[in-house]
């Protein structure tokens, strides 16, 4: 059975050890070469791995930039970008620059073993955290050279559901937005509310993160109401 080739960069050499070794004892993958130093063009020009496993984070390089002219020499690797957390704008970037995969550092072993070998087969994998949720639908848009705009041109909001989202970005409370619009606690609560459903989100720190994200101008239904 052939094994599914990786080129790993990451330059904390006990993770980059540790992932090599890890990966190393499946059947089916191989590390083709680990390395600190940001050498991927060079490596994967070499040794054509299937998939590169690259860390976000690389200190003294720009990460983005390094997936952007691995593509544009090696248009054939899958790359899978590591990190913690990553922000959704971020997401955007590297989904835009050809990256196939993510894969969150605190993911467990199973998921970790699942993106490598779905990205090997062609799969886009999202971070677990971003799917369900509009910005999967972003990210797919991204994928297939759309633009966001088009698509947010669907998901309508009324001019006061604008104004609190605007009023969550910068942090403001369910009181003090009722206090900045003139309105009821309980009528914010509703547009917040209102406001997740349409955009599949879960949670007012997404919301925020979203909203610093893109251009939350909406288009307004036919009768704007309150």
């Amino acid at each position: 059975m052939a094994r599914i080739r990786v080129l790993l960069i990451e330059d904390n050499r006990l993770l980059r050890e540790g992932i090599t070794k890890m990966l190393n004892a499946e059947a089916d993958i191989r590390v083709v070469s680990s390395s600190g130093n940001g050498d991927a063009i060079e490596k994967a020009k070499v040794l054509t791995p299937q998939v590169v496993l690259m860390d976000i984070g690389l200190k003294g390089q720009n990460s983005l930039k390094v997936v952007t002219d691995l593509k544009k020499l090696y248009p054939e690797a899958h790359v899978v970008i590591m990190d913690l957390v990553p922000a959704h704008a971020e997401v955007v970037e590297y989904v835009r620059a050809g990256v196939a995969g993510f894969i969150l550092k605190d993911a467990t072993l199973h998921d970790f073993l699942h993106t490598i070998r779905s990205v090997a087969m062609g799969v886009k994998v999202l971070p677990p955290v971003m799917t369900d949720s509009l910005f999967s639908q972003i990210v797919d848009h991204a994928l297939q050279g759309g633009k966001m705009k088009k698509l947010m041109s669907a998901v309508r909001m009324t001019s006061r559901e604008q104004d609190v989202i605007a009023h969550i970005a910068t942090g403001k409370s369910n009181k003090e937005i009722a206090n900045e619009l003139n309105i009821a606690v309980h009528t914010v609560k509703s547009h917040v509310h209102n406001i997740l459903e349409k955009l599949a989100l879960h949670t007012r720190l997404e919301l925020a993160t979203f909203a610093h994200s893109h251009d939350t101008n909406f288009p307004a239904p036919p009768e704007d109401s309150e």
